[in-house]
């Protein structure tokens, strides 16, 4: 559990007539006061604190800050947003009180959004903007209510980003030690068969330095590279060894009218 959070922001939102205490803190992240929502939906702070700090993901969503009430500064413990759903989902709707099921339901689904909603629209609260749509447009109506619909769905995603980071982050690592894997050099010939490549290459450029009276061991090794795009002979994928091995077979015979001494 962190604790001494420093809040930058406080705000009350009215969540469907219950009002919770929702601030940002100094990494911009949003918490909800725990124990207002523990009194809204009627079940034991205490209890639920303890099974929070047993959690290995929900407790280090739970904190303490101190924040301003009407009796002055307090220090109370503060649960972020973000992870208010997976708390609530451990909450059974038959361990809260019959009249409190639908409440817990709602504060499941909508209010890790309405909190968030708070800082970033400036929404304080569940109720439906009507006067909004007052002398309006079915088809301007249509409109807002799909941006809404598209905001929602990238407020989500961002949200389940945040929630597997760690995890995405890791699969990458894993991808990245499989590409890796996949550019050692047991995709490419083997020992064996470079040590073939060189003896082919030198074969020929011999053959040909018979006939130039040069040093033709580069030009040899050039339009190898050349004619399979790479840069050194160890390189050549093992799917081409043969195919290199008669390319340069050719090649001498085209010289010598002589296949390789080997």
């Amino acid at each position: 559990m962190s604790d001494d959070l420093i809040v930058t922001e406080q705000r009350e939102v009215e969540f469907y007539g219950d009002s919770l205490s929702a601030v940002r803190v100094a990494d911009g992240r949003i918490y909800v006061s725990f124990a207002q929502v523990c009194e809204a939906l009627g079940v034991d702070t205490r209890a639920q604190r303890r099974r929070l700090q047993e959690h290995d993901i929900l407790s280090d969503g739970l904190a303490q800050g101190t924040l301003p009430t009407s009796g002055g500064p307090q220090r109370m413990y503060l649960m972020r947003v973000d992870l208010v759903p997976l708390w609530l989902a451990g909450i059974r709707a038959g361990a809260v009180r019959e009249e409190l099921r639908a409440k817990l339901l709602r504060f499941q689904r909508e209010a890790a959004t309405v909190l968030w909603e708070a800082f970033q629209e400036g929404r304080l609260t569940t109720a439906d903007p009507t006067d909004l749509f007052a002398g309006v447009s079915p088809e301007s109506v249509q409109a807002y209510q799909l941006a809404q619909a598209v905001l929602h769905l990238a407020r989500n995603q961002m949200l389940m980003e945040q929630r597997l980071g760690g995890r995405l982050a890791a699969m990458e690592e894993r991808l990245e030690t499989v590409e890796a894997a996949m550019a050692q050099p047991d995709r490419f010939v083997t020992q064996d068969e470079a040590s073939q490549i060189s003896q082919a290459v030198k074969a020929v450029a011999l053959a040909v330095g018979k006939k130039s009276g040069r040093n033709e061991f580069g030009a040899v090794y050039g339009e190898l590279y050349r004619k399979f795009g790479i840069t050194g002979y160890k390189q050549l994928p093992a799917r081409r060894f043969q195919e290199a091995m008669r390319f340069l077979t050719e090649w001498h015979e085209n010289v010598t009218d002589s296949p390789l001494p080997f």
